[in-house]
């Protein structure tokens, strides 16, 4: 039967790699990557030869239509992304919406998603909170921060490693410095690190142990 996969992938070490996921991507037809370069390491790793094209932000908008086609035709296919979840600010929502407006069938299997084991390290509330993902860049950042500074539900970010301190210090101006923050970069990785604190004491260590990789901000909410 046709069917769309979104099948998360190791954020770090690859024992994280579901079998489930593994046999999926061996059985479908095509596998669509975010960066077949990057996937291709880890389909060699796992043997698996499925066929693999490229599906990624620049692309996803033209190809959509013609996916859909395929897959309503017959053909069954995995979306997956570098590391994570699809779709968690990553590629993978217009072709699941495509897909699902076209009556053909999404499953997306459980997996790894960095934001998930962040959270519940951070030791900050986890019974309501709320993913933003990246903050705008420039036009709607300030008006953004202010939405956030009466936010109640814990907040998580992605953030790069270059931006963290720029971010943090934004965070103080508009939440506080004494607002609690975690901040957990390379997830499941040989140099995982978590670092607790107010956004002034997060903010501080940073300034003076650059961070490197993939990273996660958690902010409580307010009061």
């Amino acid at each position: 039967m046709a069917k769309l996969y979104l099948v998360p992938t190791p954020i770090g070490n690859l024992e994280d790699m579901t079998f489930r996921a593994i046999n999926i991507l061996k059985e479908v037809d095509l596998i669509l990557a975010e960066d077949t370069r990057t996937s291709g390491k880890l389909l060699k790793h796992f043997e698996i030869g499925t066929q693999m094209i490229s599906h990624h932000m620049h692309n996803e908008h033209k190809m959509v239509d013609g996916l859909v086609k395929r897959i309503a035709a017959g053909e069954t296919m995995a979306l997956i992304s570098d590391a994570g979840t699809p779709a968690i600010s990553d590629p993978g929502f217009l072709l699941t919406r495509a897909c699902v407006e076209h009556g053909i069938e999404v499953d997306c299997l459980p997996g790894a998603t960095a934001f998930v084991p962040a959270l519940v390290n951070s030791g900050l509330p986890n019974d309501k909170f709320v993913f933003e993902g990246f903050l705008p860049v420039k036009k709607g950042r300030q008006t953004r921060l202010q939405f956030l500074a009466e936010e109640t539900r814990t907040i998580i970010l992605y953030e790069s490693p270059h931006k963290l301190v720029k971010t943090l210090g934004n965070l103080a101006e508009y939440l506080g410095e004494g607002r609690k923050a975690s901040v957990s970069r390379e997830i499941s990785k040989l140099h995982e690190e978590t670092v607790r604190g107010t956004l002034a004491e997060v903010k501080s260590h940073f300034e003076s142990k650059p961070p490197k990789g993939e990273i996660v901000l958690i902010v409580a909410g307010k009061d």
